[in-house]
């Protein structure tokens, strides 16, 4: 791919995904702006160092200067008290894209999540349109993301593309991950066609590779990114028991779905 993206700003690059991303479009950038809390060292020319806080908006303007575009993966991962969720996922969020909006900022690609909607049964085909159902505290920040996103594409005029991740793993660990795997092949895939689509306001689209078992429809992704991905978890299927529980029903959100994954983050 010959096309250069310009000035790229990663937030949360520390992270694995984030080095997944920077390693990926690091050849097609004018300029790669690192920025996390996490030291980081720049390791090419066109890489360029911020360190700091996602909700520091003096930090994150500083680092947005003249970007055409920001890719937001900084935040919590995972089941945590709401409050802690609030402060990185959905505070951070309104912070990066309030520096977007302040600093001319054309497109910001979110991290969303696959757990928006991983209270639906497993047997039902989800596409990005219908009725979030998180499957818990996480996946209800994530939901704020997506409407962060939403109501800065129609009052601000950004062009918002909110990724709804799965699972990103090198390759499959558990039985769910036959329907939810993202490849990181895919995932770069996901990330650069975000970036250079045209005619988006705001997209939320699944970013899951081409698994056979999977759950969610990639209509969207075709047509909103003109992306289609090329792994697919059958590959890896051997490794994992065909009697598994996770396939005799329940939510796709599986383990992560379960009152034993939230409770422990609720008041006492």
């Amino acid at each position: 791919m010959d096309v250069n993206l310009g000035r790229i700003v990663i937030t949360g690059v520390a992270g694995r995904m984030g080095a997944t991303v920077r390693e990926g479009l690091r050849e097609n950038v004018g300029e790669l702006v690192l920025f996390d809390r996490e030291p980081v060292t720049a390791d090419s020319d066109n890489e360029t160092v911020h360190e700091g806080d996602i909700n520091d908006l003096d930090a994150l303007q500083k680092a947005f200067q003249g970007a055409d575009a920001v890719v937001h993966l900084a935040g919590r991962p995972d089941e945590a008290p709401f409050d802690e969720l609030l402060d990185a996922n959905v505070k951070g969020t309104f912070t990066v894209l309030e520096a977007a909006r302040r600093t001319g900022v054309r497109r910001v690609v979110l991290a969303g999540s696959n757990r928006v909607t991983g209270g639906y049964p497993i047997h039902h085909h989800v596409f990005p349109d219908e009725p979030p159902r998180p499957d818990g505290l996480y996946g209800v920040s994530k939901v704020a993301v997506e409407a962060l996103g939403q109501m800065y594409a129609d009052k601000f005029g950004l062009e918002v593309v909110a990724l709804r991740i799965g699972s990103f793993e090198t390759e499959p660990t558990e039985t769910r991950h036959l329907a939810t795997w993202l490849s990181p092949r895919d995932c770069v895939g996901f990330v650069r066609a975000a970036l250079t689509t045209d005619n988006v306001t705001f997209a939320a689209v699944y970013a899951v590779s081409a698994n056979a078992r999977r759950f969610w429809d990639l209509t969207a992704g075709e047509n909103e990114l003109g992306y289609r991905p090329v792994d697919d978890a059958a590959g890896f299927a051997p490794g994992f028991p065909d009697d598994d529980p996770f396939w005799h029903g329940g939510p796709q959100g599986g383990a992560f779905a379960s009152p034993e994954s939230t409770l422990p983050h609720l008041p006492e």
